[in-house]
């Protein structure tokens, strides 16, 4: 509590240089403070059950952010303003200690979500995952892509679908504890549970931007009316997708470090149904 009051301060008060760099220890503070609350109410969380090796999720976090970031070279939805010019090496180093927060942030909001049992979207049917059905969803994913490039002022809305498509059946296939794995097992409340606690993490991500430096802003073509803080309340529905594609990401980033031998990777409870430990049969 003491760090994101500090930091948030530091923060909106432009209290420079120090303002520059409070954006991980304010998200730090916030990721600890969630994780408290978490184990607080179900006897678990992220750091009690994997203490230092939650770490793995910051690292993982990195390169999921960059993938974004070469998404947005396509639609152009969001800029980075900067209280002076870091250099190259020295901004791509600040943004991904930066980037290393999405992911834990998202994972814990979403396991707290978890923790309140709304699970009454078990009753939906189950989605089917034979190896055709995941090929298309993959394919479906790069035509997302495909479209959003050729026509990036109409499918923008497409980045926030895509890689959920096309990663989460590669996920599915091999055998990790993938969004298609639960949704196969009518546990649709791993997209419930997802879904609003990236809402949760997005208001506070655009509160705690408003008056930072760097902070970001957005040029979202058709809905760039009725803002909360700097986005349009319409960019708001992008984070309920948002947290399937984190999570699709950590699965299939799990399965592959933990077979390259990284020990009791962190695993993340974000389902009514737990995460699986051990990778189910193959489909593939």
């Amino acid at each position: 509590m003491l760090l994101v009051g500090v930091c948030w301060t530091v923060s909106w008060t432009h209290a420079r240089p120090y303002s520059d760099y409070t954006f991980f220890p304010l998200w730090l503070g916030y990721i600890l403070i969630v994780d408290s609350i978490v184990e607080w109410r179900t006897g678990t969380s992220p750091i009690a059950r994997s203490g230092w090796r939650v770490a793995w999720l910051f690292v993982l976090s990195v390169p999921l952010w960059w993938v974004f970031e070469l998404l947005n070279r396509l639609v152009g939805n969001w800029v980075y303003h900067l209280p002076r010019d870091y250099g190259r090496m020295t901004r791509f180093l600040l943004s991904s200690v930066a980037f290393s927060t999405v992911m834990p942030a998202v994972l814990t909001t979403a396991e707290l979500v978890r923790s309140f049992r709304l699970d009454w979207l078990r009753a939906l049917p189950g989605m089917p995952m034979s190896r055709g059905w995941l090929a298309g969803y993959h394919l479906a994913g790069w035509l997302m892509v495909l479209a959003t490039a050729l026509w990036p002022g109409y499918a923008f809305p497409l980045v926030w679908l895509a890689l959920v498509f096309i990663i989460d059946p590669i996920g599915t296939a091999l055998g990790a504890d993938s969004v298609g794995r639960h949704l196969a097992r009518r546990d649709w409340s791993i997209v419930l549970n997802l879904g609003l606690g990236t809402l949760l993490c997005g208001f506070f991500w655009e509160m705690w931007n408003i008056r930072a430096m760097p902070k970001w802003t957005y040029d979202i073509p058709h809905v760039g009316w009725l803002h909360i803080f700097e986005m349009p309340i319409l960019g708001y529905g992008g984070y309920l997708p948002f947290g399937l594609e984190v999570y699709a990401f950590y699965a299939l980033g799990r399965w592959v470090l933990t077979r390259a031998g990284v020990d009791r990777f962190p695993l993340a409870q974000v389902a009514a149904t737990p995460g699986f430990d051990q990778p189910e049969t193959r489909l593939l």
